[in-house]
């Protein structure tokens, strides 16, 4: 779907961003890095949540914090927090209103009609929907803005599907990574050393990775499968992630490696602060999703690094890998096909992988960089502004 392109006036203005929490989540991020560039260009930044840990990097670019519970689905609540928009629209005179998730989309388009003013939001997945009506009119209301924002193709298809939002309506933007992050050259020795102690990896070993949040979606249980079918006793495998108060859940896949006996080469790992290290120490990164993700960060991340990449082939990890020149894409839900496709890549030559991983590194900086997602960014809220000038 083509983006349009307006020219950027020399003009300031003021957004205000609703989304429900600041935590360590995909959209939370991008909002950090549309505000700092929202600061950058002399553009006043303004977010509403109900707080959380990443509050502190807002207020450090220099934007204007306000806690609200817009995570809340309390019909009252969110009628409540439609009027304290209101107020903060015309106290601090904001030109756009960009809800980021569904709750907050509703309190913010009351609020933007009451005011006149542009109304943007930006659908960061799929909902489920599954049959249920009263469900999918709760949704509907990330599909309500004046524009659009969609992470990937595969969204902008699900809102023009689901929610009939017109084609001219949604502006694509990928997710965008801060590549300064995830530096090949900035990746001591030391670091991935101190890491693979941690995890118990011996320094020469395979190492299959798995970064994502235990939940059943993100396919945990689907690798572990995988390993007990690749029959290699010199292949270790670390599910990273949180498990989010999810304990049935890991209790569930520690079981299952203790079924498959895998306990001495399979670990769960609750959490990373260097996963630039993670991915470099990694033979092969593997996103194992069984339902659609909106756009797959993992998997751009993995590529960035230069290591070999592993996703199912549905949503928008469809549109971040290039099989068999980035990565490999495999069926979901299929331990068998993921297996051969672990064994394929572990058996790569060390010049082929070479080859790829400079392709992949290739592909995710000139696609899905920070810098291009939020210049996008400013592009639709520029469009916004000389929309209503008209």
């Amino acid at each position: 779907m083509p983006n349009p392109k307006p020219e950027t006036k020399n003009h300031k203005f003021t957004v205000l961003q609703v989304i429900p929490n600041m935590g360590a989540g995909g959209a939370e991020q991008t909002t950090i890095d549309v505000t700092a560039a929202l600061v950058r260009a002399g553009h006043k930044a303004i977010i509403v949540s109900n707080g959380g840990p990443r509050v502190i990097e807002l207020q450090r670019l220099g934007a204007l914090h306000i806690q609200m519970p817009v995570h809340s689905k309390n019909p009252f609540i969110i009628w409540q927090n439609a009027r304290r928009l209101k107020r903060l629209i015309q106290e601090y005179r904001v030109h756009v209103i960009h809800a980021r998730s569904r709750a907050p989309a509703w309190s913010a388009l009351k609020a933007a009609r009451d005011t006149g003013i542009k109304f943007l939001t930006t659908c960061h997945a799929p909902y489920n929907i599954r049959g249920n009506e009263w469900k999918r009119r709760y949704n509907s209301g990330i599909a309500k803005g004046d524009l659009v924002i969609a992470n990937s193709e595969f969204v902008a298809h699900y809102l023009v599907d689901n929610y009939a939002v017109p084609v001219d309506k949604i502006r694509v933007i990928p997710r965008g990574i801060p590549f300064e992050k995830f530096d090949l050259a900035k990746v001591s020795v030391d670091r991935m050393l101190k890491l693979s102690q941690e995890w118990r990896i011996p320094d020469v070993a395979p190492l299959v990775l798995l970064p994502g949040r235990l939940t059943r979606w993100k396919g945990q249980t689907v690798l572990i499968e995988a390993m007990s079918k690749l029959k290699r006793k010199d292949v270790y495998c670390v599910l990273l992630g949180d498990d989010q108060g999810r304990t049935d859940y890991r209790n569930e896949l520690e079981a299952m490696i203790h079924d498959f006996h895998l306990e001495d080469r399979v670990r769960i790992a609750q959490h990373c602060d260097d996963m630039a290290v993670a991915y470099k120490m990694a033979s092969v990164v593997v996103s194992a999703s069984i339902e659609p993700e909106g756009f797959g960060r993992v998997a751009v991340e993995a590529q960035a690094m230069g290591v070999p990449t592993i996703a199912t082939a549905i949503g928008g990890s469809k549109e971040t890998i290039i099989p068999d020149v980035t990565g490999w894409l495999v069926p979901p839900n299929d331990p068998g096909e993921m297996a051969k496709a672990i064994h394929k890549v572990l058996s790569l030559s060390q010049e082929k992988r070479d080859a790829i991983g400079l392709q992949a590194a290739h592909h995710a900086r000139s696609h899905f960089s920070k810098e291009q997602m939020t210049h996008a960014t400013l592009l639709v809220y520029d469009e916004l502004m000389l929309k209503g000038k008209r």
